[in-house]
């Protein structure tokens, strides 16, 4: 049955058996949050900060969204300073079953809390909200339809006029041929957590594209035990697509941000502390086991940082 690629990847991914039912990303893909620990560790920096915005409230929350595994989540309790982790309520987001073995002090619920004072981080979260996918015709924009056996395309019906104002502003096609992933249910689900903040930062982390350079075959992809593969949306591959963080940025101050940040990974992890920087040689000599872990923190510092790997990632981070 042909179906539009928002609802083919609705049913793959969260539908009866979908594919984030039953699977833990870490098996498919290594996030930043596997990459290394300092990862962790920029986050905690993060929520200190806001904990600090805040006045240091008695219970200051940190909200995981997409939560997969529940690492984040647990490593940021994990590092916490006893004073700080003694005020915080740790709740991971996803659909998925409770991890085995996670610490009990993190909450595990299928949606965010309805009012949320402090941080709510999203890591690849937004790239599997799932979108519609348009191409542009000899006869204007045409939604795609889509086997979700074999991944097949043929043009469907033309947009509504909501997506194709969204289409206008954000992701304009110029040639037939042109490919666009229609980001308004990822900017509604951006402002979903906008309007739960009622004190605090939220943040996103997603590989993005700014409005000026939209690639013209889009972005939809596939991906399997860590390795790319056709998006065929039948549950047994993750489907997934870049996000217009800029369309996001707006969605979220007209559902009432104070402040907007718009950056790149590598950016926000130098601005909190994680540099990549090599440890002095002199160390070797005086201490060659401490020289050596420190060289591979430094290592794993470079590749969250790294301009052409994960440090290109887009970092939206507002406040109220």
């Amino acid at each position: 049955m042909w179906v539009t690629w928002r609802e083919a990847t609705r049913r793959a991914l969260y539908g009866d058996g979908g594919f984030y039912l039953r699977e833990r990303p870490g098996r498919h893909f290594r996030t930043s949050v596997h990459a290394s620990p300092a990862f962790a560790g920029a986050v905690l920096r993060l929520l200190g900060e806001v904990d600090e915005a805040l006045g240091g409230p008695q219970i200051l929350d940190l909200v995981d969204v997409g939560a997969g595994d529940g690492l984040l989540a647990a490593s940021v309790l994990a590092l916490a300073p006893s004073g700080l982790a003694g005020r915080l309520r740790v709740t991971a987001v996803d659909l998925s079953p409770r991890p085995d073995g996670l610490d009990d002090r993190v909450a595990w619920v299928a949606a965010v809390p309805d009012e949320v004072a402090g941080l709510v981080f999203a890591n690849e979260w937004l790239d599997n909200v799932p979108v519609d996918v348009v191409e542009l015709t000899g006869d204007g924009p045409r939604l795609l339809l889509v086997d979700p056996e074999t991944g097949e395309e043929r043009p469907g019906p033309a947009p509504d006029g909501a997506d194709l104002a969204w289409l206008a502003r954000w992701w304009p096609l110029r040639a037939e041929g042109d490919r666009a992933e229609i980001g308004r249910p990822r900017d509604d689900a951006w402002a979903s957590l906008l309007v739960r903040l009622t004190r605090g930062t939220a943040v996103a982390v997603d590989y993005a594209h700014p409005v000026d350079d939209r690639p013209a075959a889009g972005t939809l992809a596939g991906y399997r035990d860590g390795a790319a593969v056709p998006p065929v949306p039948d549950g047994s591959c993750d489907i997934t697509a870049h996000v217009a963080l800029d369309a996001c940025a707006a969605a979220g101050e007209r559902a009432g941000a104070r402040t907007t940040t718009l950056t790149t990974q590598r950016e926000a992890l130098r601005r909190l502390g994680v540099t990549g920087a090599r440890p002095p040689l002199a160390l070797a000599h005086s201490d060659p086991r401490g020289y050596l872990r420190a060289l591979g923190r430094a290592s794993e510092e470079a590749e969250l940082i790294d301009p052409a790997g994960l440090g290109r990632f887009g970092w939206l981070s507002q406040s109220r």
